[in-house]
């Protein structure tokens, strides 16, 4: 649990925002980190706090879900993909979050009542699912953003409420429009890492000087390094390399044993704060194709060889960075060194690859995800579980969400005063809200204490959330369909339970 007192802290009234993140690998963790360095620079947040929900969990919930991962990757990553795939779907799981996971979750509630927030940023799709449940339940009215940390879009990040939601690109907001969210609620920011430090002067690569080779291990120290820098010793092409081995003492001794008689050739690292500098000094990065690295290697222009992707997601951020032209993927260890051979000795390549990477770069995502949230919505947007039921539905027979009619066809409730998009439902349940808001010009005004037990439950939580200290709203109903919705009965795409 980390606090940082922010410059404007002295000010009355500054924004006091909690950054949640779940251990699982260092991804999300490290986003938190180039978050919070962001925060600590502006003048409107007082308070930044980092708390990761898993180390104030049970010791066992912990294991399983950090540890019992990278025991998967390790020895079953066929089941790591399956499980991505048969995860991926938005809203595949509309239930209440399970008993084991709130019970776990009591010391993070706990710790949002202690600090009470004005904004909270989820790093990880784990505090972002408990953060829609408090904001239903009113125990929070701080805004919320979602902001994923991996390049392509995984349906587990997508709350049922909640006020902004970040994406690495915009590949993924356009699915995501697609599917039924609004556009004010949905922003392509990139992934956020971590800024230079102010005053360190930034290192530039030197043409005349032999390509240098970035060899990452990762933060823990994957043995995959000792077959890549093995690979690179058959290469033909001159080169440097520096070879990163994260906190794997025994990986680094090994490595220095291997790569000992080619001289000065290779310098041997163990973890650094250096990785910046690095970066930027580095011509080709050989690693794995993590969200936060490959962002980092995007910003500093630096394009990637990748080595041993988990399945699911780094398989996927290899695809779109081989899509763009700043990456080639290795299949088999024995082609590593061949791979790299090939990237360095065309001519004009090399170039090629480190201007893409620069193109899609996107070094400010943190400050663009804080200016999105504080500047954004004050009301959260609302998905009802029946219209997570359409968009589950929709995805699963890749139907856009304006091709849907009927009475589960998708509208949206638009806040009159401020414009924005405050709940997501199914066009049947606008009956309950009609009957006791209707306006005469086709409007609605939610007001509090109308809210009758002839309300279909839905209809009373989507009230509390919306309403929250405030005794009326008035909305005005956008429907999403092509056409004029159908009677019930009508053929339209069906929706499974």
């Amino acid at each position: 649990m980390r606090k940082t007192p922010a410059r404007g802290s002295h000010t009355h009234g500054g924004e006091r925002v909690l950054i949640l993140s779940a251990g699982v690998g260092a991804g999300h963790n490290s986003a938190a980190a180039a978050l919070q360095q962001e925060c600590a620079g502006r003048s409107d947040i007082a308070e930044v706090q980092v708390l990761d929900v898993l180390q104030v969990s049970s010791v066992l919930y912990r294991a399983l879900l950090a540890k019992g991962y990278f025991v998967l990757v390790e020895g079953l990553p066929w089941l790591v993909d399956w499980g991505y795939d048969l995860s991926d779907p938005p809203y595949r799981r509309r239930g209440p979050i399970d008993p084991w996971t709130r019970a776990n979750a009591v010391p993070v509630i706990n710790e949002i009542k202690r600090f009470r927030p004005t904004a909270i940023v989820c790093t990880h799709f784990l505090p972002a699912q408990l953060l829609a449940s408090l904001l239903l339940r009113g125990v929070t009215d701080a805004k919320t953003a979602v902001v994923t940390t991996d390049y392509d879009f995984q349906g587990l990040w997508l709350p049922g409420a909640f006020h902004s939601l970040f994406v690495a690109r915009e590949e993924a907001r356009i699915e995501l429009m697609a599917l039924g969210l609004p556009s004010d609620r949905v922003a392509a920011t990139g992934i956020p890492i971590a800024k230079q430090v102010d005053g360190v002067p930034e290192p530039a690569r030197d043409p005349n000087k032999l390509p240098m080779l970035l060899i990452s291990a990762g933060a823990t120290g994957g043995d995959y390094a000792v077959s890549v820098v093995r690979q690179t010793m058959h290469m033909r092409s001159p080169f440097t390399a520096t070879i990163i081995c994260g906190r794997n003492d025994a990986l680094r001794h090994r490595i220095e044993q291997l790569v000992a008689p080619a001289g000065d050739r290779y310098s041997v690292l163990g973890f650094t704060e250096e990785m910046p500098h690095l970066l930027r000094r580095a011509d080709l990065f050989v690693g794995k194709p993590g969200g936060l690295s490959a962002s980092e290697c995007m910003a500093a222009g630096l394009p990637m060889v990748l080595v041993n992707p988990i399945p699911g997601q780094e398989v996927r951020n290899g695809d779109y960075l081989m899509e763009q032209g700043a990456a080639v993927r290795c299949n088999t260890a024995a082609t590593i060194g061949w791979k790299i051979d090939e990237v360095l000795r065309e001519p004009g390549r090399l170039q090629r690859m480190q201007a893409a990477a620069r193109r899609i770069g996107r070094p400010d995502a943190a400050a663009d995800v804080l200016t999105g949230l504080l500047e954004g919505p004050s009301r959260p947007l609302i998905v009802t579980r029946a219209a997570q039921k359409t968009i589950f539905a929709a995805s699963g027979q890749r139907i856009v969400a304006t091709d849907l009619t009927g009475p589960s066809a998708l509208v949206r409730l638009i806040d009159s005063a401020a414009g924005s998009t405050v709940a997501l439902l199914q066009a049947e349940e606008l009956d309950d809200l009609q009957k006791r808001y209707a306006t005469p010009d086709g409007g609605l005004v939610l007001r509090r204490g109308q809210a009758r037990l002839w309300l279909r439950w839905e209809a009373r939580r989507l009230l509390r959330a919306l309403l929250r200290s405030d005794k009326a709203l008035p909305v005005r109903v956008e429907g999403l369909s092509k056409s004029p919705a159908v009677p019930p009965g009508s053929i339209e795409p069906s929706t499974p339970d």
